[in-house]
């Protein structure tokens, strides 16, 4: 599936959110709401214009964007490291 087709990110739509070409529904707020439980019908109910390649997109695009998520993890004990480096010795 070409996300691509599904899937638009523009700056004067929903503040540059990505959401449901041609609409204003966001990525986010369909995958929050498949998280509460809410079915494919319901959504539909909810958005006509929805597709279920919609909803599949939204997916994909939120799999490959943690996929190609860098985490940094920080150091709890970096400050102090810092401390001692910085430290004065008599």
């Amino acid at each position: 599936m070409n996300i691509s087709e599904h899937i638009d990110i523009n700056p004067e739509v929903m503040s540059g959110k990505p959401v449901i070409k041609g609409t204003r529904i966001p990525v986010e707020l369909i995958l929050r709401k498949l998280g509460e439980g809410i079915s494919e019908k319901d959504l539909f109910d909810a958005y006509p214009r929805l597709t279920r390649e919609d909803i599949r997109a939204a997916m994909i695009y939120a799999a490959e964007t943690i996929a190609c998520e860098e985490l940094i993890i920080p150091d709890p004990y970096q400050h102090q490291k810092e401390y001692a480096e910085n430290a004065v010795s008599c």
